[in-house]
């Protein structure tokens, strides 16, 4: 009997210190713990705004800014692309058709091409005006495919992203008005494919 209140009140005294040392422990580590924890949230936080602003300077975006602006501006300004596929005046239907076929197959849309004649009508073109003009520019207006054009009806054609004008032909005339007229309606790429001396030619007397 003696030994048992002895028994408990060691091990109420020996919990007793282990508890203060602990619960002093634990009043010690939140300060510390909170300290460094919202240090680093604040500090990777300015480092990302100032990276933009203060490393490069702000004068330097402020440039870099109007550079990427005036970069697509200028093309805009100066007109498309323009690839020339040289090719015989009876061969030119066939590159302006791999010429398409190439661009179908890089992911462009078929509605974003639109192919010009200066002579014999493309056969898709003869076929669909079998059926008459208004089902005929009715697709034009849809632009959910390819559209094969006269060059000398290029003025009832809308502009889109590429135009393909095919050089097969034709009066010097409607050629040399096909190719401002080509260039004018081409948002980004003009592909012309003919005999290049030709259009030379034909670009130096429509100059």
């Amino acid at each position: 009997m003696p030994l048992s209140p002895e028994e408990p009140q060691i091990h109420a005294s020996v919990p007793g210190p282990r508890a203060t040392p602990a619960a002093g422990r634990t009043a010690q580590t939140p300060r510390p713990v909170p300290g460094p924890r919202p240090v680093p949230g604040p500090r990777p936080a300015p480092p990302r705004p100032s990276r933009p602003g203060t490393a490069h300077g702000t004068a330097v975006p402020a440039q870099r800014g109007p550079r990427a602006q005036a970069a697509p501006s200028a093309p805009a300004a100066a007109g498309p692309q323009i690839q020339l596929i040289p090719a015989p005046a009876d061969g030119a239907l066939d590159a302006a058709e791999e010429a398409v076929d190439l661009l179908l197959d890089s992911g462009r849309a078929p509605g974003d091409v639109l192919v010009l004649t200066t002579g014999e009508e493309h056969p898709w073109a003869a076929h669909e005006l079998s059926f008459g003009e208004k089902t005929y520019w009715a697709q034009h207006d849809a632009r959910e495919d390819v559209f094969y054009a006269a060059a000398s009806a290029a003025g009832r054609t809308t502009g889109r992203p590429v135009v393909v004008v095919a050089v097969n032909g034709g009066a010097d005339d409607d050629a040399v008005r096909a190719l401002p007229d080509a260039m004018a309606k081409a948002g980004s790429l003009l592909i012309v494919c003919g005999d290049p001396q030709r259009i030379n030619s034909l670009i130096g007397s429509g100059a």
